[in-house]
C-alpha cells in the first residue's frame, strides 16, 4: 500500500520529523507542523497572537503569524544550515493556531493573550509566538512569570519600549516599562540589543546600540548578553525591526542603521547557553513586505531558535566545509 502525503499539518500523527510535502502547497502551519491543542508530551507550542491596534504607525502586523507560517515553507524541506540536522526530528513541536482575540472589547486583550499562554506554560511546554505588534509581549511574559518568576529578557529591537506607561493602556512602546516596574522583568539580568531610537532612562536594562555592536561585533554583543543572563531564565523577544529596513521592509515602525538578516542569525545561534522558556517574534507587517523578505527573516529568527532549542535537547552538529 502507498503511504499518502500532502497536507501533514492536520493528517500527520507524529509530534517529530518531517513528511513529504509540496514546498507551493498544502495546508501552511509553520514548518509544516501538525495542527493540535492537545499539549501532551509536547516540547514547543507554537501559536500566533494576531492583534496589531496597539501599533502607533503602520497597521497589519495582526496579519504577521500567517505570513510567516507561509514563509517557512522552504525551511520544512532540508537539514537546517550550519547545523546539518531538522530541529523537529528532537523537538516535539505542536502548531497551536492562533489565539483568538477580540478586538471590539479592547479591555479584554491582554486577558485573552495571557490566559491562552498560562494553559501553554501550565503544561510544561515552551512557547514560540508570532505577533501582532509588540503589546502582545507583556502579557506573554506575565504569564510566563508567574510560573518561572522575575525574567531574563533578552529584547532584541530598534526601540526601547520603555517610554512613560500609564499603566493601563494598549501601546507597543511603553509595556517593558511597566513590565520592569511589576517585577515580571528582572533588568538586571536582562539586555536590549540593537536600539537606535533615543530615550532619557534605561530602566536598569543594560543597552548594547545598534552603532554599538556594528562597532564592536556580535561576539563582544554575545558575551554581554549570556554574562548578564547568567542561568536565569531568559524570554527572547525579537522585534523584526531590528532589521534595517532593506531587510525588513514589512514592518509597523522601520528605523534605518540597523543590522542584516546574517547577523541576527548569528545573534541567535551565539545564545546556545541560555536559558530559554520562550522567544516570541513581532511587528512582521506582511502589507508593507516585498516579496516575503520581511516574513522570511522572521520565519528564519525563528528556525534559529528551534536548532538552539534543539541542540539543547541532544541534537548533535554535522558540518562541512568552512563555518
Amino acid at each position: 500500500m502507498s503511504v499518502e502525503y500532502g497536507d501533514n499539518a492536520f493528517r500527520t500523527e507524529s509530534l517529530k520529523g518531517a513528511r513529504r510535502e509540496m514546498t507551493y502547497g498544502g495546508a501552511l502551519s509553520f514548518l509544516r507542523r501538525k495542527y493540535s491543542r492537545e499539549l501532551e508530551g509536547v516540547d514547543i507550542v507554537v501559536s500566533g497572537i494576531p492583534y496589531d491596534c496597539a501599533s502607533t504607525h503602520r497597521p497589519g502586523s495582526r496579519l504577521g503569524p500567517g505570513a510567516i507560517r507561509a514563509a517557512s515553507v522552504q525551511l520544512a524541506e532540508l537539514e537546517a544550515f550550519p547545523y546539518g540536522f531538522d530541529p523537529v526530528d528532537h523537538l516535539a513541536i505542536i502548531d497551536y493556531g492562533d489565539c483568538f482575540i477580540d478586538p471590539h472589547h479592547p479591555d479584554t486583550v491582554a486577558q485573552s493573550i495571557g490566559d491562552h499562554a498560562r494553559t501553554i506554560v501550565a503544561s510544561g511546554a515552551k512557547m514560540l509566538s508570532f505577533g501582532g505588534d509588540h503589546f502582545v509581549s507583556y502579557p506573554l511574559l506575565k504569564a510566563h512569570a508567574e510560573k518561572y518568576g522575575p525574567i531574563a529578557l533578552v529584547h532584541v529591537d530598534a526601540h526601547c519600549d520603555t517610554w512613560t506607561d500609564s499603566h493601563n493602556a494598549l501601546d507597543h512602546g511603553t509595556m517593558f516599562a511597566r513590565a520592569a516596574q511589576e517585577g515580571i522583568i528582572d533588568v538586571e539580568r536582562s539586555t536590549q540589543i540593537g536600539l537606535r531610537t533615543f530615550n532619557d532612562h534605561d530602566h536598569g536594562f543594560e543597552i548594547l546600540t545598534a552603532p554599538w555592536v556594528h562597532r564592536n561585533g556580535i561576539e563582544a554583543a554575545l558575551e554581554v548578553i549570556c554574562a548578564r543572563a547568567g542561568d536565569a531564565p531568559v524570554y527572547l523577544s525579537f522585534d523584526i525591526d531590528v532589521l534595517d529596513p532593506a531587510y525588513a521592509p514589512g514592518t509597523g515602525t522601520p528605523v534605518v542603521g540597523g543590522f542584516a538578516t546574517w547577523q541576527m542569525l548569528e545573534l541567535i545561534r551565539g545564545m546556545e547557553d541560555l536559558n530559554f522558556i520562550a522567544m516570541d517574534l513581532v511587528e512582521v507587517s506582511p502589507p508593507f513586505d516585498q516579496a516575503e523578505i520581511t516574513a522570511l527573516a522572521g520565519a528564519s529568527m525563528a528556525h534559529a531558535w528551534l536548532c538552539v532549542m534543539a541542540l539543547k535537547n541532544g541534537a548533535k552538529r554535522r558540518t562541512v566545509g568552512r563555518l
